[in-house]
């Protein structure tokens, strides 16, 4: 037997048993999807972040809000964006000023800011989404990994049994099979586990923008000229 040859990782997929080979594509096809997950969402943060930054410079630089809205509203917006906690507070704000004449109560400014809170819960389930996916990915791979492990070397021994001689060489393939299967399982989990965190924390950044942003609504619209009407 050349051992060296059945050891070589193509050699030990090609013979593998039905079970540890879909076990392993079950994994693959969760490492491909994570990742595209992640360089998605990475590149979805840095875009929401971007355009927060661009429209935080616009909102603090207008006197205009009732032209801000209409431009905001008329614009077809992608993805999560500080855009639509403006366009809700300030759509509640005219609201809430046609019935009351000009003179909010405490009342109806607690109504804008739950509101706009509502609009910002909105924008960051946007965020979110599929992240669920890489905690699933990173919690259950190695799990799937061990079932196929545990599978193979349940199989080298049924071979093992059924032999007169035992011999490392004629085990060592089976266990080596089994063994892909883990090191699968967390090829798999490791770089969700590192893309989830690392989403988490800028997501984390994400949200304390929307928030302060929010305040800055709620300021302007109390004290800025389109709250003195």
């Amino acid at each position: 037997m050349n051992v060296g040859h059945d050891l070589g990782l193509l050699a030990l997929l090609s013979n593998a048993s039905l079970l540890v080979k879909l076990v392993i594509m079950i994994l693959l096809g969760m490492s491909i999807v994570s990742w595209w997950h992640m360089i998605r969402k990475l590149a979805s943060f840095r875009e929401t972040l971007h355009h927060a930054d661009e429209f935080e410079k616009v909102f603090s630089g207008t006197t205009d809000f009732e032209a801000l809205y209409r431009k905001v509203s008329a614009t077809k917006i992608r993805g999560a964006s500080t855009e639509r906690i403006f366009e809700a507070g300030f759509r509640e704000f005219t609201r809430q000023n046609k019935r009351s004449n000009g003179v909010l109560s405490p009342a109806q400014w607690d109504r804008i800011r739950r509101v706009m809170r509502a609009g910002y819960q909105k924008e960051m389930t946007r965020l979110e989404s599929n992240l669920s996916f890489l905690a699933t990915v990173s919690s259950v791979s190695p799990y799937i990994g061990l079932f196929g492990t545990v599978w193979g070397i349940m199989n080298s021994f049924r071979g093992l049994a059924a032999v007169s001689q035992a011999s490392l060489s004629s085990v060592a393939p089976g266990i080596a099979e089994a063994l892909v299967a883990t090191a699968m399982g967390l090829f798999a989990a490791i770089p969700a586990v590192i893309g989830f965190n690392h989403l988490l924390r800028k997501l984390e950044g994400l949200s304390n923008v929307m928030e302060s942003f929010m305040e800055e609504v709620s300021d302007a619209l109390q004290s800025g000229p389109a709250g003195d009407r």
